[in-house]
């Protein structure tokens, strides 16, 4: 294949950008060049998410609109990988179009199966099996081979993902995680730190520690088990390049206080916890398999609140999961008001198939009322997090600038596609773009707590830490000045 280039599109959590990134290098390092139209790929790849069917339903939509450019074009190889590649395998061989598939345990092989595919030209297939057989789950020492060997280039914001487990013990009976990317497996603590280092020393200034239960980590070294308290203090202070030390996603049943006390006694991990509560009400947190009641996870919020009084919280929510009763989310209603995120994301429940709830449970809740429930807890975070952004109108605070908003790379794009038409019709006015680096653009970035910031500034301050005044507010974002000195 002469022209090799590849279009790779992500859908998901943080996990899946993570492995988007290092599929990506595999890709280049095997010689292919990444595109952003995927009309112009000789290779498109979806990264794919099996956690609730909306996700899904992306994936098939796209499946049908390659189908077709099929039909009117050059056949571009198409892979499906990550968690649907596994949880869907049947179907997506049945549909056909589909030419390789690699679950989320078998990513270290992609580029190899794309490879196989360009000389053979028949399907390639890589599935760990882990809803059916757990011995063909891929080992740590395999899927190592996927993290350690990362080497591309900092993106401009400086930020970087580090994964430090895969998989999931907790079988909530709704989640399909641990079908499809297997049981808990802990990286090494020399090999996390030394990921962390390689990537400081190439100019990344915040990490965030990725797990689909990061709390539970539990490594091993030479001195014996590392618990994850542990591991965030040998990295707060084996590694002092790094600025801020973030993680996600945390388990409730597991987070102890020896995490709250690292947080408390290390400056540079952020004040920040997403702690997904699910449910309020206790008969629904036990249907769902969750290890806790209502009032355990409220005590966990006072603590933290306690030994943190600058944490934030985000949550999770689920709303009309089988059985609940309007009774049911009343108690969800409660523990919103309750927990005061700073955001939440609140799901309507839909069944996945494979798990334990599609099984087990009627999936009786009418969609018009997880439409009413849905509606209502949304319109409560709204008024939540409004009160709780204005709190802060009129305090500096430190952001690490990411770089233009979208608002301002819509009309960066927009501005391009007018200087390609003045190009080729000049008109004699000058076409200079908004977003040239040294101008003053729109910028996003992010505080300690994570909340979103919008500031005006020059594109060249991406990846960097300043200080801002909070001006306005939003539920959704807070709108700053720069602090003199901060340029």
């Amino acid at each position: 294949m002469t022209d090799r280039t590849f279009h790779l599109e992500t859908i998901g959590c943080q996990m899946n950008v993570l492995d988007s990134e290092l599929l990506a290098e595999q890709l280049a390092a095997a010689g292919w060049r990444r595109v952003s139209d995927p009309a112009s790929a000789t290779l498109v790849a979806l990264n794919t998410c099996s956690v609730r069917q909306h996700a899904e339903d992306k994936v098939w939509s796209r499946l049908g609109t390659l189908a077709a450019a099929r039909r009117r074009a050059a056949r571009p190889i198409v892979a499906v990988v990550g968690c649907m590649a596994e949880h869907e395998s049947a179907a997506l061989l049945d549909r056909g179009g589909v030419d390789i598939l690699c679950g989320p345990n078998d990513l270290h092989q992609f580029a190899a199966m794309v490879e196989a595919f360009e000389t053979e030209a028949s399907p390639s297939i890589a599935l760990s099996g882990a809803a059916r057989d757990r011995s063909t789950v891929a080992s740590v020492g395999d899927l190592e081979q996927l993290d350690a060997g990362r080497h591309g280039a900092v993106a401009a914001d400086r930020r970087a993902y580090v994964r430090i487990t895969r998989g999931c013990n907790k079988h909530c009976s709704f989640c399909v995680v641990p079908s499809v990317r297997g049981p808990e497996r802990h990286r090494r603590p020399e090999a996390i730190l030394d990921e962390v280092r390689r990537l400081a020393d190439a100019g990344v200034v915040e990490v965030t520690l990725l797990g689909q239960t990061v709390n539970h980590y539990r490594g091993h070294d030479a001195n014996g088990e590392v618990s994850f308290a542990q591991l965030l203090r040998q990295i707060h202070d084996e590694v002092p390049q790094i600025a801020r030390l973030r993680f996600v996603t945390s388990y409730p049943r597991d987070f102890g206080d020896d995490i709250l006390d690292a947080m408390a006694d290390c400056p540079r991990i952020c004040r920040y916890l997403h702690l997904p509560a699910q449910s309020g009400s206790n008969a629904v947190l036990a249907r769902m398999n969750r290890g806790y009641t209502a009032e355990r996870y409220l005590d966990l919020l006072d603590r933290a609140r306690r030994r943190l009084p600058d944490v934030t919280i985000a949550g999770d929510m689920i709303v009309g999961f089988p059985g609940e009763t309007y009774a049911d989310h009343a108690a969800s209603m409660a523990l919103l008001w309750r927990a005061r995120y700073k955001s939440c994301f609140i799901f309507r429940y839909s069944p996945r198939p494979g798990t334990v709830a599609a099984r087990r449970f009627a999936d009786d809740v009418l969609l018009d009322a997880k439409r009413r429930r849905h509606a209502e807890m949304l319109a409560e975070q709204h008024r939540l997090s409004l009160a709780a952004n204005r709190c802060l109108i009129g305090r500096t605070v430190e952001i690490l600038v990411e770089g233009p908003s979208k608002s301002q790379q819509k009309a960066a794009e927009v501005q391009k596609g007018l200087s390609t038409i003045d190009a080729e019709h000049p008109s004699g006015h000058d076409n200079t773009s908004d977003s040239a680096p040294y101008s003053t653009v729109q910028l996003t970035g992010r505080t300690r707590g994570d909340r979103i910031v919008v500031v005006d500034g020059p594109a060249t301050l991406a990846g960097h830490l300043r200080h801002v005044r909070i001006t306005d507010a939003t539920s959704l974002t807070l709108h700053a000045d720069l602090v003199a000195g901060s340029t």
